[in-house]
């Protein structure tokens, strides 16, 4: 059993073993055929209706994957059996980085800052700019999150291990 949420919240529940020309979908019945490109596209029929998708790119640690449908382009989270146990387990967020702040990890001066507080961040994002022996150093968020409060001030000068952001 798969479970896909798109970015809007509608979810379908999808039963399938990948081989046979039947699947439930949302708990009905239905009849599928797949004509696979390569491992990214494909075409496939479903209830009498044709579809041309594509996985433009997909990230396993969050699985959520970027799709695009007959042109357009959905944003979608899949979740499996897996994802499932470790929910009736109460072991859903067991392997997710939790991050309360972002210290400076050296001494210098913060040129800019790109975050706010409220702000929600991916991984990786940009926060800021520490300038540190002559380098501009762009220091990215570590994990996902909402930030709390942002203590760097621009033009600053920071000593290594100051807290720059706080994350909730």
């Amino acid at each position: 059993m798969y479970h896909l949420t798109g970015s809007s919240g509608t979810t379908h529940d999808i039963e399938w073993n990948g081989k046979s020309a039947q699947l439930q979908l949302n708990g009905a019945a239905t009849t599928v055929d797949i004509l696979s490109d390569d491992d990214s596209k494909c075409h496939i029929l479903l209830d009498h209706r044709s579809y041309s998708t594509e996985i433009l790119d997909y990230n396993k640690e969050s699985k959520v994957a970027r799709v695009k449908v007959n042109g357009r382009v959905y944003t979608i989270t899949i979740k499996d059996r897996f994802d499932d146990l470790l929910k009736s387990l109460g072991m859903e967020n067991a392997g997710v980085k939790k991050v309360k702040d972002v210290k400076a990890p050296m001494p210098g001066l913060v040129l800019d800052i790109m975050a706010a507080a409220g702000q929600t961040v991916q991984k990786d994002s940009p926060l800021l700019i520490l300038e540190a022996m002559k380098m501009e150093n762009v220091i990215k968020s570590p994990a996902e999150g909402v930030i709390k409060k942002v203590t760097a001030v621009k033009g600053a000068a920071v000593e290594k291990n100051a807290v720059l952001i706080e994350f909730e």
